[in-house]
């Protein structure tokens, strides 16, 4: 098969896996920087350019697209769509996980739980939201921030007074969530392909901080999840369409709470971590779902 990565950087390790996952079962693999692309959208034929020719016809197409670069970069893997190529990822469901608030929405309408959250504009409701959520301690979150960055723990009333009022200051559009304090700075990170959850670890924040991302120093293990939280993760990432995510759960008193899905997990940590090969395991999933009557020519 004929593969493209699209990606700003084809040296990071999930685009190096994927890349060499891929050619290991003798598949053709470009690298193409969405941001170099441009297109010529009509009903005969719907092209992609990149640096100056014209690309021919790809079997599948893996995102591998920056929230930076959501809006353009869903924009080429729509045109790739366009032409017949198989999204590992669609770009509709790309546009999904990267809205916060919109995926939140999805979530609490297909009855998965998650952390009591709050959105609102005006400071004047500023007392009201705090108390929808509990109360301080709470969680405030920029809807765009992502790996941690925009996230602050308001461990008191006038602190999370101070915060919303700061980031309102900005235009900047934020999320006020119930603080889970049994979680002590840990969540899991399901990652999910298909219908089946491959690999799990839990993560835990590093000392004084609540963020347990890795880009933020947090550690982790390989865990055991429960039946419960693997339905979670699959149904979580079913609900905003899906194939790989990496589903983070928290898990709290009343059961496991979904507090995010994002659709471009990173693979460096989890496979570490877990020893597990997931590049292939995605590239394994492409051969069975873009091309049914394909057999690798290396490889089982």
């Amino acid at each position: 098969m004929k593969m493209a990565i699209l990606t700003r950087d084809g040296s990071i390790y999930s685009c190096k896996r994927l890349r060499d996952a891929a050619e290991e079962r003798g598949h053709q693999v470009q690298i193409i920087d969405p941001l170099s692309c441009y297109m010529n959208i009509n009903s005969d034929s719907p092209a992609v350019h990149y640096r100056g020719e014209t690309l021919g016809h790809f079997d599948a197409v893996i995102p591998r697209i920056g929230t930076a670069t959501t809006f353009y970069g869903t924009a080429v893997l729509r045109q790739f769509e366009v032409r017949g190529s198989y999204p590992l990822n669609e770009s509709v469901a790309i546009t999904r996980a990267r809205d916060k608030l919109r995926s939140l929405q999805l979530l609490a309408r297909e009855g998965i739980d998650m952390p009591i959250t709050g959105f609102a504009s005006s400071p004047d409701d500023t007392d009201d939201l705090i108390a929808m959520v509990g109360g301080a301690p709470l969680v405030v979150k920029l809807v765009e921030g992502t790996q941690g960055i925009g996230v602050v723990l308001a461990e008191t009333r006038q602190a999370a007074e101070s915060v919303i009022d700061a980031f309102r200051g900005l235009n900047a559009h934020i999320l006020v969530q119930e603080f889970i304090k049994e979680a002590q700075g840990r969540d899991i990170r399901c990652l999910v392909i298909g219908n089946e959850v491959v690999a799990a670890i839990e993560r835990e924040a590093k000392e004084g901080d609540f963020r347990s991302n890795l880009h933020r120093g947090g550690k982790a293990r390989a865990v055991h999840i429960t039946d419960q939280e693997r339905d979670v993760a699959v149904k979580a990432a079913s609900t905003l369409g899906l194939e790989v995510a990496g589903v983070d759960i928290l898990r709290a008193n009343r059961g496991p709470l979904v507090m995010e899905v994002n659709a471009s997990p990173g693979l460096e940590g989890i496979e570490g971590i877990t020893g597990l090969d997931i590049a292939t395991m995605m590239i394994k999933w492409i051969e069975q779902h873009a091309c049914p009557g394909y057999r690798p020519k290396t490889g089982g």
